[in-house]
């Protein structure tokens, strides 16, 4: 029984290519497209993208950027108090805590895509993000700085800066890979199907998004595979050494003649030499 066409790749395609549609949308249509196709893993990174990815969660290279450690300082003097606001450091000068942690200069980014479409915005600059944590590593850090009796200054927050073209770009990664996955499709599709099956959405998935198997690992194939399109045919070579062919009968008792006749030709030259001694 062949298992139905997969519904929904042309307003798929047309939300993907069209910058005016949210991508929140495309990724909608993903969704669906998934629920359609019984596939797990693309309804899990369509959703993700979504609504955010969890702290447990691996996250897509695309969503891990270079960004800029900063703190923000109150420094104390006769005259009065001066602020000094996204002063940048070095990971180095994070406490050992915040170093065990992977906090470093790339920031990890778990939000969904309305979220990123909502700092972009409102964006007048670099977009500050504190990470996990960041209020109990400021007490560390001045309490560090205490212990070394500085000048009298006061770290009041700790953040990455990162550029907002930076956050567009994995905005824009998100949409290249629905781009992707739709052109992977197009590809397996013979002349005169107007949507794909199954087979085809799980192979287009594994290309666009490096979808995995459920126990997070990815899928490796050691043998040749073959598949067909409806109405065609399809082969697949191993590689394997054929297994022999069965020897005829006669083929077995001709060396069965040849080794008794090696036998008894042994045995009288034993004979023969035992004799002349």
């Amino acid at each position: 029984m062949q298992p139905e066409d997969v519904r929904g790749l042309e307003e798929l395609e047309g939300a993907v290519l069209d910058d005016s549609i949210p991508l929140a949308q495309a990724l909608r249509r993903c969704l669906i497209l998934g629920g359609y196709a019984h596939h797990q893993e693309l309804r899990q990174w369509a959703q993700r993208e979504l609504t955010g990815y969890g702290p447990d969660d691996e996250l897509p290279a695309y969503r891990t950027v270079p960004a800029a450690l900063a703190v923000n300082v109150n420094q104390y003097s006769l005259s009065g108090i001066a602020q000094f606001n996204g002063h940048r450091i070095s990971h180095h000068q994070l406490p050992e805590a915040a170093r065990n942690a992977g906090v470093g200069e790339r920031m990890p980014i778990h939000e969904g895509v309305k979220a990123l479409e909502g700092m972009v915005a409102r964006s007048r600059g670099p977009i500050h993000v504190s990470p996990p944590g960041a209020a109990e590593y400021v007490v560390l850090m001045n309490r560090q700085q205490e212990e070394l009796g500085g000048p009298g200054t006061e770290i009041t927050s700790l953040h990455w800066e990162v550029a907002t073209p930076v956050v567009e770009g994995v905005l824009d990664q998100i949409r290249t890979r629905l781009a992707q996955f739709v052109a992977e499709m197009r590809a397996q599709m013979p002349a005169g199907q107007q949507n794909p099956n199954p087979a085809q959405v799980d192979r287009a998935a594994r290309q666009a998004f490096d979808i995995k198997t459920g126990n997070d690992s990815p899928v490796t194939i050691n043998a040749n595979t073959a598949s067909a399109d409806r109405g065609g045919t399809a082969n697949a070579n191993t590689n394997e050494p054929a297994p022999a062919s069965p020897q005829p009968w006669f083929h077995r008792a001709n060396v069965l003649v040849t080794a008794a006749g090696v036998l008894v030709a042994l045995l009288t030259a034993f004979i023969t030499w035992y004799v002349a001694k």
